[in-house]
């Protein structure tokens, strides 16, 4: 007995001295905030299921309880993960993709009336995905029944330190064959061969279809139907297993002066660096994917909560988010009041 004046429903709830929600209202609120589209979205579901609080109150908990999660996944990633599922097979593929988007944030300049500073900047947010082959069943496109996503804004290897720590826990170690799916971002690439370099590397078909479609306009930029003949000709080839005769009849190209020589040079040397990377009909035998689709919907759908209209992110607010929406998806949720 310490002598000190208590109410015992607070104490039931596990309501501390000054917390005016109780963890299990805690649990709710975080979690509306994080499968809405704003704080505003969420406040109105609380009011609709009997909790109604402000925006303000949803935000303010939002970044107490990201912080935490930001702090367990820091500690986590001291230690090598447990294995979720080791009486589980070992998978035949495990995939890794990578990619990124940008967005908008309250510059320097955000609020004043007169700077020369920016008061909105944009900046990127990278984005992980890993998947197993087991995974994707149904269609020859496949369904993934389980994905894990992280997201990273900064520097590029820690995102791989993080995807890496999650895939480990789902069974990478013991994976028979890894993939590693992606566009031609110089970044990406460092990153799996930091984290994975026992992987094999796949170069998107579809950016490189792009690629292609861009060397047609330099090479052919009046004529339509002979540009479309080359381009298509060009991706039969590329995808049909004759990478090696695409690659010999880009290095023959002819030279342009110009802004269409600059194109030319500039194509031959993004698939010249990539030129491991496109053995598209080889991997396709096997089932394995070639695109990186999944990752690009992943970015698609972070998207879709941080570039609504109107809305600006300091940097530690989207970080925070970002850990509770990963601590919801990868199992860690509840972990966020054990340690409260």
């Amino acid at each position: 007995m310490d002598r000190s004046w208590g109410c015992p429903i607070r104490q039931r709830w596990g309501l501390t001295a000054h917390q005016q929600l109780s963890p299990a209202l805690e649990d709710k609120l975080a979690y509306f905030a994080t499968v809405t589209g704003s704080y505003e979205a969420a406040a109105k579901l609380a009011a609709k299921v009997g909790y109604p609080v402000e925006a303000s109150t949803i935000r303010t908990l939002v970044q107490r309880l990201g912080a935490r999660a930001e702090a367990q996944i820091a500690e986590r990633l001291k230690n090598v993960p447990a294995e979720k599922a080791p009486q589980r097979a070992a998978t035949k593929l495990a995939v890794l993709m990578l990619d990124a988007y940008l967005v908008r944030f309250r510059g320097p300049g955000w609020g004043k009336k007169k700077t020369q500073q920016p008061r909105v900047e944009w900046h990127e947010e990278k984005l992980g995905v890993f998947y197993t082959q087991e995974q994707s069943v149904g269609s020859e496109r496949g369904e993934l029944l389980d994905k894990v996503v992280v997201g990273w804004q900064g520097e590029a290897l820690e995102v791989g330190r993080r995807l890496h720590w999650e895939a480990t826990r789902r069974g990478l170690g013991r994976a028979k064959s890894v993939l590693a799916v992606a566009d031609g971002a110089p970044w990406i690439w460092g990153v799996v061969k930091d984290r994975w370099s026992q992987a094999q590397q796949l170069l998107d078909f579809y950016h490189a279809s792009q690629h292609l479609w861009a060397l047609g306009e330099a090479l052919h930029p009046k004529d339509e139907t002979i540009r479309r003949q080359w381009v298509e000709n060009q991706l039969h080839q590329l995808r049909h297993g004759k990478e090696k005769r695409v690659l010999q009849q880009m290095a023959t190209l002819p030279h342009r002066r110009g802004e269409p020589g600059k194109v030319i040079r500039r194509e031959q040397n993004y698939f010249s660096q990539h030129a491991q990377r496109m053995n598209y009909q080889t991997l396709a035998n096997k089932g394995w994917p070639i695109g990186s689709g999944t990752v690009e919907s992943a970015c698609r759908q972070r998207q879709c909560r941080r570039k609504r209209p109107g809305q600006f992110w300091t940097q530690t607010g989207l970080r925070h988010l970002g850990a509770l929406e990963e601590a919801r998806d990868h199992g860690h949720w509840d972990e966020l009041w054990l340690s409260a």
